[in-house]
């Protein structure tokens, strides 16, 4: 679990190190509210996407189901800076669905937690084949980071695109174009 307690420690020296005064009235209380900000934006560390790909529907389509724009923060391993944007997830059932809001659960279950984009990516495409079992799933996701845009090179407004295909998307141009289609 999150140790809090080493967290408060740790922004404590942050704040000692670059040179501020850590008891004055405006930081006293920032060890503690960055503590509790950490179990929020890592929360996804502890749970596991299966337990939301659970719950599911029959149905006798296999049509594809796309669930676009869902909206997610998460953290950059490299610079512990936000990055955040849209992740677009679409599936072909294999005879059973997950309701809507799984899909957007299970991408909030990999974002919570320190996190590459491109690992991000193919976290939730692997989550899905792994527990819904479907004939294939295409996971696309665009994202501005911090560390881009506010230190290092600063480009503000640029966005990293990545995708994942598995089953039948994977090598099959037009299903992935009806995917990019449908994101549109």
């Amino acid at each position: 679990m999150i140790d809090q307690e080493k967290i408060k420690k740790g922004v404590r020296l942050i704040l000692e190190g670059i040179g501020e005064d850590a008891d004055r009235e405006g930081l006293v209380e920032t060890p503690d509210r960055i503590a509790r900000m950490y179990m929020e934006l890592m929360g996804g560390m502890y749970e596991d996407a299966g337990e939301h790909l659970s719950k599911r529907f029959h149905v006798d389509k296999s049509d594809i189901v796309l669930e676009k724009d869902i909206t997610f923060y998460s953290m950059c391993e490299h610079h512990m800076l936000p990055f955040y944007g849209r992740a677009h997830v679409a599936y072909i059932p294999n005879g059973t669905v997950v309701g809507l809001s799984k899909i957007a659960r299970t991408v909030e279950v990999y974002a919570k937690r320190l996190q590459l984009q491109e690992q991000l990516t193919a976290q939730v495409a692997d989550a899905f084949m792994e527990h819904l079992n479907p004939k294939g799933v295409m996971v696309m996701v665009e994202a501005e980071h911090m560390c881009m845009t506010m230190r290092g090179i600063k480009k503000p407004g640029s966005k990293t695109v990545t995708s994942a295909t598995r089953g039948v998307f994977e090598g099959n141009p037009e299903l992935q174009n009806t995917f990019y289609q449908m994101v549109r």
